[in-house]
């Protein structure tokens, strides 16, 4: 493709044409076809790999080292009340030069502003190696069939990416003060003592499980679970629900149910906590004689992009385009970088996050247009600092 014929796309269009397309989680709602057809028209080479019912797309140009990846998602968490929003959650109304809408820090701005850099940059030449995106339509949901499957095909079919960005919303209080080079892992226990029903007046005749919960529950959050690790705070442990359900006055139960979740750093391993929980499981069921059963989702391990060349290229890049170096941090939540770590170094760095997730999510298009500036020295940066090694 020719410089004369690669469009210039603008970020802010963008971003509200992918708003204007209602996906969330499961649905795609065309968001997909919107991005793959800009990314057609920058000469890239699309390739969708749906997984079950979600959409998700792998794009490249170029087939030379080095391979920089930009990943992110284009599905949303629901919009709650629309009634509540001051403009149609998926109208991309602006006003007073903020873009209202959902997704449009989570994530949608991102990776607008991520085109917008390539097709600059392509508008003025060949980059060094190649350019590719990674987008799926399941980050918001289970996160089942989404960037952790086409992860796993692209590692068996020997696709090589040597770093990869995550647009997701990193930044804290101004755009660029932060970016994400870790994130804690994150189990979730299901917890069923079963019992025998009784009434009440006659325990004799009956086994609570109510109580035998109660005691396996104290000592699982009683127990210090490390005392934090180099960029992480202590793991915690969360007990996030207690059901019994029982609706009568009179009656034992037959059984208790709880939940909890372990966010936790680089010190465990989901399996060396899921060990752990079946032990103290299996202490309690030995002593109380009733029998407990556990399920285990551990939906991504701890990791962390060490300090070094990509991270540095990175946080000089974003300092040279806005004046300010990036706090190297491994606060929040989840995010599919927890499965991209598999292929490649990976770090997140987007825009500002305060409204994610809210009623009225908005950012200004003043701030798409500094990200997808930062974001085109970043690609200079890191193409020409991964083409040196």
């Amino acid at each position: 493709m020719s410089r004369a014929s690669t469009p210039v796309i603008d970020p802010v269009e963008l971003t509200r044409d992918l708003i204007r397309r209602p996906s969330v989680t499961p649905a795609d709602a065309g968001a997909m076809d919107v991005l793959e057809k800009a990314l057609t028209a920058l000469g890239f080479t699309c390739r969708r790999m749906p997984f079950e019912n979600i959409e998700n797309l792998y794009a490249r140009r170029g087939t030379a080292s080095p391979n920089l990846c930009f990943a992110g998602h284009t599905d949303v968490v629901p919009t709650g009340p629309a009634e509540a929003w001051s403009a149609g959650p998926f109208e991309a109304e602006v006003r007073e030069g903020v873009i209202y809408g959902r997704g449009a820090v989570d994530m949608k701005g991102g990776i607008a502003a991520w085109v917008g850099a390539v097709s600059r940059i392509l508008a003025e030449g060949e980059p060094e190696g190649s350019l590719s995106f990674l987008i799926t339509g399941d980050e918001e949901g289970p996160a089942l069939h989404g960037t952790k499957r086409v992860v796993e095909a692209l590692m068996a079919e020997g696709e090589v990416i040597d770093a990869c960005i995550v647009g997701e919303p990193s930044s804290a209080q101004r755009l660029g003060d932060m970016i994400k080079v870790g994130r804690r892992g994150s189990l979730n226990t299901w917890i069923t003592v079963h019992g025998k029903q009784g009434h009440v007046a006659y325990p004799d005749r009956a086994a609570n499980p109510a109580p035998v919960l109660a005691r396996l529950l104290a000592r699982l959050d009683a127990h210090t679970l490390d005392e934090g690790y180099p960029e992480f705070p202590p793991s915690n442990l969360e007990i996030t629900t207690i059901d019994i359900g029982n609706p009568a006055t009179n009656i034992i139960p037959a059984e208790a149910r709880a939940r909890l979740n372990i966010r936790f750093n680089p010190t465990h391993t989901g399996d060396g906590l899921i060990d752990r929980l079946n032990r103290e499981a299996g202490e309690a069921q030995a002593a109380s004689g009733l029998r407990i059963e556990l399920e285990h989702l551990c939906s991504g391990e701890a990791f962390l992009t060490q300090a070094g060349d990509f991270v540095g290229a990175v946080q000089t890049a974003v300092e040279q385009s806005l004046g300010v170096r990036p706090e190297a941090s491994t606060t929040g939540g989840t995010s599919d970088a927890r499965f991209i770590r598999a292929l490649c170094p990976v770090l997140e760095l987007g825009l500002v996050g305060q409204t994610m997730h809210q009623i009225d999510e908005r950012v200004p298009e003043a701030e798409v247009r500094a990200l997808s500036e930062t974001y085109e020295a970043v690609i200079r940066a890191v193409t020409r600092r991964l083409s040196a090694k």
